[in-house]
Order: C-alpha cells, then structure tokens, then sequence
C-alpha cells in the first residue's frame, strides 16, 4: 500500500486510492470513490461512493462530497463544505414511505482545477465550479462560477477575480478589462463576464 489510512478511517475495498495520499482519523471514503496521487482526506470527512478527485486535492475536516461529485487537479475543500447532490430532498416519498437509493436521480457538484471552496460553504447541485475560482466562507453556491471569480455571499455572487496565487486581482488604470496579480505579476484579460489568463 502506498498510501497511508489512518486505524480510525473508512475505506471500502472497492475505492481507489492514489500514491502518496493520506486518510485521516474518522473520514469514510464509500466504494467506487477514486482519488489521485497526493490527497490528504481530513479528520471526518465523507467521499461518497463514486466520486472522482483528482490529484494533490485537500479535504479538510468534516467535509462532506457527495456522488456523484468531481473534483479537478489542486482541489482545495475548507473544513465543513458541504457539496450536496439532489434536487427536491426528502426523506419520504409523498406516502409517507421512507424513500431508498433508487427513488431519486443524484446530481452532482463539478470543481475543476485549483479552485477552493471555503470554510463551511455550501454547493447546491447541480452546479459547477470554474478553474483557480475562489468561494468564499459561509457562502452558498447555486449558479456556476466562472474561472478565477471570487464569490460570497448568500446565494454567492461575483464580487471580484483571483489569480493562480489565490490574490485578488487589481485592473489597471491605463487599460480597462486588464486585470494584475498584485504577487507575481500575471497578466488576465476580461471580456463579457469572462476571465482568461494572458499567456507569458
């Protein structure tokens, strides 16, 4: 084994876990789940069966992702973050009889790379997150963030754009729509409600 688990952790036989991952105390990681190279899965969190993490990803404490949730490259998931996964949940159906795996449809939660999702925030599914965006803590997600859009709020809305570093980008004065990392420099380019980067 190549990874390292935790005594106190969950892993079903059936999941896949990358080189050099770690599991820590109390987290559960269901069948089918599939996790890169270099996660470090945090102390109670939850990794429903199924779902699909890329590599270097960080899951901290009491994190819950639920399937059928993906999860780019350089994830970054805060202590608390809920990631839900159905539409109209109930616990009964409109009998009254207590509803099983098979009596909804699961939907799901898509981070791509480098993103992070803060401290006790919360993704309602169906809903995807964009490349090196940031949301911020407490806040709730319930439409698609675009790459590099820093969110808050409850429901969460674009309040500005981050660079790769995690800095709020400052546009500059001498063109409207160039957008500057304070830290290293980056060049980013903002068009219709988009931002891409400049290449180097």
């Amino acid at each position: 084994m190549n990874y390292r688990v935790q005594p106190s952790a969950q892993v079903d036989e059936q999941a896949e876990i990358g080189a050099g991952s770690s599991v820590w105390d109390l987290a559960q990681i269901r069948e089918g789940a599939r996790l890169g190279e270099g996660c470090v899965i945090g102390r109670g969190a939850y990794v429903g069966s199924g779902v699909r993490m890329g590599d270097n990803c960080k899951l901290q404490n009491y994190a819950l992702v639920y399937e059928p949730a993906e999860l780019g490259d350089g994830v970054f998931i805060g202590p608390a973050v809920v990631l839900t996964n159905d539409h109209n949940p109930r616990s009964v159906d409109p009998e009254g009889k207590q509803k099983r795996g098979g009596d909804w449809e699961a939907v799901g939660v898509r981070i791509a790379d480098g993103a992070s999702i803060g401290a006790r925030s919360v993704c309602v599914a169906p809903v995807s997150i964009g490349r090196w965006a940031m949301v911020a803590a407490g806040a709730v997600v319930t439409k698609d963030v675009p790459d590099f859009a820093l969110v808050v709020g409850v429901p969460a809305r674009r309040v500005g754009w981050v660079g790769r570093t995690g800095v709020r980008l400052v546009e500059r004065t001498d063109e409207p729509g160039l957008w500057e990392c304070p830290q290293t420099g980056a060049l980013y380019t903002e068009k219709d409600g988009l931002l891409t980067e400049n290449e180097a």
